[in-house]
């Protein structure tokens, strides 16, 4: 049978009410009391009824995040920063995705379940500053990625714009002047949207017209997608560079400039954004834009644990950093 709290505190020959306060992680235990306890616990191979917690305490040590898309390889290591930070707050993470769909999103943003975790942490792509202002559910929540206008919620992004702008400079840099983009998706607000203006803003400053031929659109941003938004750019316009959106368009990209003979970089440099890990084994290897990942986590947990002190805490707005990473696909073997 399972080990009890009662059984625990005979083992260790201390009262239910020391057992509780030395599982609850309480200070006021003398640390031999808690070395017994402990000892106890290991011995008997107990584990704290969840439901007894909820009731007592109204903490579950559970949050979620939910992202569009698991098997896209940056929200896969977002996933895996957000899970490693989540450790050091004693928290587990339950996974979700959403597949960008408005629905879902809404319902997740909700809480769907919320007496089971202590606070969301949510990446969405079609959410409206609307849907965050009737959201009725009172699960402490942080969004990841683009700011949705007036929408008094805690936020960590990163700017898109000017990560867009020092990839485009970087290309500038390296002396392309017929610099495409492939991603762009009119009349969407979001990273695209942001990135499409860090890009113009970099063509600007360069002195280069903006030329609407160069700009390739991808419904999505799967390596299939940018694959034949190249395709289509090299059927009508010569580039001698292209910024990606993302990694894996980048990645399609390359595969499509290779099968065409052109040479990256020597013909075509290409440079994406999201510093996934494939990209530094691709080849060539891809310069990219790097978010850190690792912060982004770090500043979704400050805000979540801020909001769970103190819900009627003014919401804030957190920015990460992002580096230039130059690789082989712009700088060469």
């Amino acid at each position: 049978m399972r080990a009890s709290l009662k059984d625990v505190a005979l083992l260790a020959g201390v009262s239910m009410k020391t057992v509780s306060n030395v599982v609850n992680d309480y200070p006021f235990v003398t640390p031999e009391t808690r070395a017994k306890v402990q000892q106890a616990i290991e011995a008997l191979d107990y584990r704290p009824n969840l439901s007894a917690r909820l009731l007592r305490g109204g903490r579950t040590g559970l949050v979620a995040l939910a992202v569009p898309e698991i098997g896209m390889p940056y929200f896969a290591e977002l996933a895996e920063a957000v899970v490693q930070q989540a450790k050091t707050h004693g928290w587990t993470v339950l996974i979700d995705q959403t597949f960008g769909d408005r629905d879902t999103e809404c319902l997740v943003a909700e809480g769907i379940k919320s007496h089971l975790v202590d606070g969301l942490i949510v990446s969405p792509l079609t959410l409206t500053a609307r849907d965050i202002e009737q959201r009725r559910a009172t699960t402490p929540l942080v969004l990841l990625g683009e700011r949705l206008s007036s929408a008094s919620v805690d936020h960590v992004a990163i700017d898109n714009v000017a990560g867009a702008r020092a990839a485009t400079e970087h290309l500038v840099a390296i002396g392309r002047t017929r610099i495409a983009a492939i991603g762009a998706q009119p009349g969407q607000p979001g990273p695209a949207a942001l990135r499409l203006k860090g890009y113009r803003e970099a063509l600007r400053r360069a002195g280069i017209p903006y030329d609407k031929g160069l700009v390739a659109p991808a419904t999505n941003y799967h390596r299939v997608d940018g694959a034949s938004a190249m395709r289509d750019l090299l059927d009508n316009v010569a580039p001698d560079a292209v910024f990606c959106f993302n990694d894996t368009l980048a990645l399609g990209a390359i595969r499509t400039l290779l099968s065409a003979g052109r040479r990256v970089p020597e013909d075509v440099a290409v440079i994406g954004f999201d510093d996934i890990d494939e990209g530094g084994f691709s080849t060539p290897s891809l310069s990219t834009i790097a978010p850190d990942k690792a912060q982004i986590a770090e500043l979704a947990f400050a805000l979540l644990g801020r909001r769970i002190a103190d819900e009627g805490a003014e919401p804030q707005e957190a920015t990460a950093d992002f580096a230039l990473v130059v690789r082989e696909s712009t700088a060469g073997l």
